[in-house]
């Protein structure tokens, strides 16, 4: 709290929500959707096992369910948007399937 003002600082405002920390990372990655029809490139800027924050040109046109493939990996995780700004989305992704043996 500022003693002047009486007002909340500034950097004290902001309120983790996530489960989880998350590690700054600057690693490419695509969005495919639409059966592979449809893909945007973007760069995932911070990670966690459950989620992500993506950096993208627009995110508008990004729909809200879609595959998240790195850079130099063959398959991707399923995720869905959180949040969304004009340039970024946050992500969380779907549970990894569990193949019964």
């Amino acid at each position: 709290m500022d003693p002047i003002f009486g007002r909340a600082n500034p950097v004290e405002t902001h309120d983790e929500r996530r489960m989880e920390h998350r590690r700054r990372v600057f690693r490419g990655a695509q969005l495919r959707f639409n059966r592979g029809y449809g893909a945007f490139e973007c760069v995932i800027r911070n990670e966690s096992a459950n989620g992500a924050c993506l950096q993208i040109g627009d995110s508008s046109v990004v729909p809200a369910h879609f595959e998240l493939v790195l850079n130099g990996e063959a398959s991707g995780r399923m995720a869905h948007v959180r949040w969304r700004r004009t340039d970024a989305l946050g992500v969380e992704f779907e549970p990894r399937a569990v193949l019964a043996a």
